[in-house]
């Protein structure tokens, strides 16, 4: 086994895999809607399966741009607050927001690629934080979100 194997077990490595597997399930939510049916309010809340997917963009640009890449939302160009990450303009479509998700992602991996699970970031507005315990947090909104996503997702099927 070589010196740079890593372990199957090995703590990174198991966060990684179960944010990545939610990371395409959320997007999954989406496949095979219109429009119409992602835009759909099901609940008194805002919250719309493309609306899912746009807060989840946001919220991972949260912990990993802002938090771990020491930028602030405004730099980034991100609402202030959660409540507005789900709200949808005329311009958001699933291509639109699914290539933002994907983009988000893709940033994160490039901001995280080196860093220690035990490196401590210091971007985050109510204090510094181990990059252990974002991905956790990260991994904690995703699957929390994956839910409410499966539920809409089964209700816009059946209406």
């Amino acid at each position: 086994m070589s010196s740079f194997a890593v372990p199957l077990d090995d703590d990174r490595t198991q966060l990684e895999a179960f944010i990545e597997e939610y990371r395409d399930a959320i997007e999954a939510t989406l496949e095979g809607l219109t429009e119409e049916q992602a835009r759909r309010r099901l609940v008194p809340s805002a919250t719309t399966l493309l609306g899912l997917l746009k807060h989840v963009t946001w919220m991972q640009r949260v912990w990993f741009e802002e938090c771990v890449g020491g930028m602030s939302r405004q730099e980034l160009g991100l609402v202030r607050n959660p409540d507005e990450s789900f709200a949808l303009s005329g311009e958001d479509t699933v291509a639109s927001i699914t290539a933002a998700h994907r983009e988000a992602c893709a940033t994160a991996r490039r901001t995280v690629a080196g860093l220690p699970l035990d490196t401590v970031v210091t971007g985050h507005r109510t204090g510094p934080r181990t990059l252990h315990w974002v991905y956790l947090q990260v991994l904690r909104e995703l699957a929390h979100h994956c839910g409410h996503a499966d539920i809409l997702r089964e209700q816009v099927l059946a209406g």
